[in-house]
């Protein structure tokens, strides 16, 4: 077997990773409500096909954490991908209301499993070649823009291709009458495609150490103790408990966005087809912001002087970005506007500047054995953080309390991070058996990452 991967090709092919992986759901964000619309289906029906999404997501979040501590990396991602290829194959051709609700429920599962794998992976990989000190943040840093950028562009060829379709009736009638598939299902169908080449890739480029062979009973009597560990971590770590309460803070502020800015951009264009249009514009210039403000993240935490120091100062930049939202609400003009657009790039610059810093105290801390769950922890976080603000933001008079409610949230999440860490916890004198299947200790194993340090 040949030697551990040199970290330039780690980093390479963990960002070819998070391009295929994301490019998928970018193409159906523009065309997904519209299609389903399309096809016949009430507003509350869509609204419970995102449901089933969201639940299937928090559901399987971290049991499927733990499946790929104790499988390994590049299984549960290869079953992701299939998960998502077949969702977005029933998404893209399925006309009856059961069908399109097992699609986003299939495309949930694939979300969850998804969570954590290849980001552990990196990690894993980058550490067998230069040891627990390898930097990880450039590479964390590339990946999140790598992201954002593969969503913004989905995004824009997601509303182009049903546009472009339409352009010529003779064009979009005869796709319809040679294919019977719609010009907005093009976008969706195109992601499934995308879904192939990201298994074929995870399976011949994600190379990874063996793990012990274990029966499928072994496997799942030890997830169980995996997620108790990773949900410890957490609770009895004060760096990892940050990390996971910011999570929770970005989950608040993402949600007033998603919630609030469709509405606000309809009433800005006055129609609803036109702020659609101008949505998925600001949502590509979002995911820019974040890429942006990702690749910034390395510079960022050297002129802070720390990485939690970095996360404070990107956190505080997204709460600024919404209460200026929030201060604008009640205006109208394009003084007003412009400022409000400001302040929506605001939002994800700084929590693309935070998130770098965030995963690489979280690793330094965590273990390999429970990488992936603690990662499953943390967008569980996020996921239901984001459910009770959306819940509240819907119980508040429109105009500036929603927007203010999400900053005052993030405000929360960048306060967290005024006091420095506490030090790792000594070393246990043997490996526990939480996780007997796995090669590498558990979350509480031999070598638990030193107190965080700048590279």
């Amino acid at each position: 077997m040949t030697g551990p991967l040199d970290p330039r090709t780690v980093r390479r092919r963990y960002i070819t990773v998070c391009v295929l992986f994301w490019l998928p759901p970018g193409l159906g964000i523009p065309s997904l409500v519209l299609l389903f619309t399309e096809r016949g289906m009430t507003m509350a029906a869509i609204a419970g096909f995102f449901a089933a999404h969201s639940l299937t997501a928090a559901a399987l979040e971290l049991p499927t954490g733990g499946l790929s501590d104790v499988l390994g990396r590049r299984a549960v991602l290869a079953a992701a991908g299939l998960l998502n290829l077949a969702a977005l194959t029933i998404v893209g051709l399925g006309t009856a209301p059961w069908l399109l609700a097992l699609g986003m429920a299939l495309m949930g599962a694939g979300r969850a499993l998804s969570s954590g794998p290849a980001e552990a992976w990196y990690v894993d990989t980058a550490q067998a070649h230069s040891g627990p000190d390898a930097e990880l943040r450039t590479g964390l840093a590339r990946g999140g823009s790598a992201t954002s950028a593969a969503l913004a562009a989905g995004t824009l060829l997601g509303g182009a291709l049903p546009w472009l379709l339409g352009l010529g009736p003779d064009l979009g009638a005869g796709l319809r009458e040679a294919t019977s598939v719609p010009p907005l299902s093009v976008p969706v169908l195109l992601g499934a495609v995308v879904e192939i080449a990201f298994v074929l890739y995870v399976l011949t480029a994600l190379r990874e150490p063996p793990r012990p062979a274990a029966a499928m009973r072994d496997v799942l009597r030890n997830v169980p103790a995996t997620i108790v560990g990773g949900v410890r971590m957490g609770g009895r770590d004060v760096l990892v408990r940050r990390v996971l309460l910011s999570a929770g803070a970005a989950g608040g502020a993402l949600a007033a966005i998603e919630l609030l800015t469709p509405g606000r951009a309809a009433a800005l264009t006055g129609a609803s087809e036109s702020g659609a249009v101008l949505f998925a514009v600001l949502a590509c210039a979002g995911f820019a912001c974040a890429g942006v403000g990702s690749h910034l993240a390395p510079l960022t935490a050297r002129l802070a002087g720390g990485g939690e120091r970095a996360v404070m100062a990107g956190l505080g930049v997204s709460a600024s970005g919404l209460l200026l939202l929030g201060a604008t609400a009640a205006f109208a003009g394009a003084g007003p506007t412009a400022l409000a657009a400001v302040g929506y790039g605001l939002v994800y610059l700084g929590l693309g500047v935070a998130e770098p810093s965030e995963k690489d105290l979280l690793h330094r801390r965590v273990p390999s054995s429970g990488r992936a769950t603690v990662l499953s922890v943390q967008s569980l976080a996020l996921q239901l953080a984001g459910a009770l603000t959306g819940l509240l933001i819907g119980a508040l008079p429109p105009g500036a309390p929603p927007w203010l409610l999400g900053g005052a949230v993030l405000l929360v999440g960048a306060f967290l991070w005024i006091r420095r860490g506490e030090p790792a916890p000594p070393a246990p004198a043997a490996t526990p058996r939480s996780c007997p299947v796995s090669s590498s200790p558990s979350l509480a194993g031999l070598d638990p990452p030193r107190q965080h340090t700048d590279q």
